[in-house]
């Protein structure tokens, strides 16, 4: 008997699939055939739902992101939670994800650079606005001093993204300290905030810099 299925449920398994297979075996090294025999469909059938393997990746990248950005938007509406508690949860969320590692270290590999970029600029152009958000309300309680808020989120997750990525830039583990300091020491002259009064946001980077001293 043929079992029909939504077209949502139908959609996620070819992903779920499809993911599986990049991770194991690289984008360029699945073919639609491996897909289609995994979740033992017709070809019509996936066609139907995605025109091509380009197309099934960026499902996957949004399906990630579109997890990522919704736990951090959670965290940021929080009213219950201070300014300064919001923005760091909100971006330790996005770093503490397991949810999709195995995807996001694929990503990393130097073939999948087409993949890596798309994820970068989704998370830019999805976190800048949230985090932009909890700065207002920073701006609106005297915590912050800027004309600029969504600038200045935009300038910080820009340089944090490609800066400690791992990928973009050729510096060694020594030299992850000094640009988390350094960073953080600039934020807070966009944000018009005393000496070390976001010092607390290191704990962000404290990965990097553990790897540094281990």
């Amino acid at each position: 008997m043929r079992i029909i299925k939504d077209a949502d449920q139908r959609k996620n398994e070819i992903l779920d699939a499809a993911e599986q297979l990049f991770t194991q075996k690289g984008f360029d090294g699945t073919s639609t055939n491996e897909i289609l025999e995994a979740v033992g469909i017709a070809r019509g059938t996936l066609y139907y739902h995605f025109k091509s393997k380009e197309d099934i990746m960026d499902a996957l990248i949004q399906r990630h992101s579109s997890r990522l950005l919704k736990a951090a938007k959670e965290i940021a509406e929080d009213k219950d939670k201070s300014v300064y508690e919001r923005i760091i949860q909100s971006v330790m969320t996005l770093k503490m994800d397991q949810s999709g590692k195995e995807v996001i270290e694929h990503i990393h590999r130097p073939q999948n650079a087409l993949m890596h970029q798309k994820v970068q600029r989704t998370m830019l152009n999805g976190l800048t606005p949230i985090l932009a958000k909890i700065i207002c309300e920073g701006i609106e309680q005297g915590l912050f001093h800027t004309p600029f808020p969504y600038e200045c989120v935009e300038m910080l997750v820009v340089y944090a993204s490609t800066v400690f990525d791992g990928d973009m830039l050729d510096i060694n583990p020594q030299e992850y300290a000094p640009r988390a300091n350094a960073l953080i020491f600039n934020v807070e002259r966009m944000l018009g905030v005393k000496s070390g009064t976001l010092s607390f946001a290191l704990q962000i980077f404290e990965d990097r810099t553990e790897d540094c001293n281990g």
